[in-house]
């Protein structure tokens, strides 16, 4: 479960085991998770946040896309290689 970015208490990681679906993201903060869809940024599933929570998750999603989408293709090219 590579963690790619902490950052406002929320912590963003996606499993090895989903690396054969479309890119995305996983955040948590509290015992609350979601997940969300890079292209576009969409959620795929919510459980706990408040919507004011969600607003900030994807805010920071944006502002880290790049970032995030590199770690995903890191990750992929490790399982390829293998």
């Amino acid at each position: 479960m590579p963690v790619v970015l902490r950052l406002k208490g929320y912590k963003f990681w996606f499993y090895e085991a989903d690396l054969d679906e479309p890119p995305h993201i996983h955040a948590g903060k509290q015992g609350k998770e979601a997940k969300y869809w890079l292209n576009p940024i969409t959620p795929a599933r919510i459980h706990g946040f408040r919507p004011q929570e969600l607003v900030e998750i994807e805010r920071i999603i944006a502002e880290h896309k790049r970032e995030i989408l590199d770690a995903w293709e890191k990750e992929q090219s490790k399982r390829v290689s293998r």
